[in-house]
C-alpha cells in the first residue's frame, strides 16, 4: 500500500467518495484504507482538505 492515513484525519469522507477501488472505510471514528483493495492511484490524497493522506 502506498498511501497512509494520518491523525490529522478530520474524518470527512471527501477521499472515500472519490476513491475508485472503495478502498476506504469508517472504522471508530477514523477513515482506514484497504491495503488489498488500494491501486495506489492517489485519487484520495489529492482529495483531502486536511492534507492527511501520506506515500508511505
Amino acid at each position: 500500500m502506498a498511501f497512509k492515513i494520518t491523525d490529522q484525519c478530520v474524518n470527512c469522507g471527501a477521499c472515500e467518495g472519490d476513491c475508485p477501488t472503495g478502498a476506504i472505510s469508517e472504522q471508530n471514528d477514523a477513515r482506514v484504507i484497504d491495503a488489498d483493495k488500494c491501486i495506489s492511484c492517489g485519487s484520495c490524497a489529492a482529495s483531502c482538505p486536511a492534507e492527511a493522506i501520506i506515500e508511505e
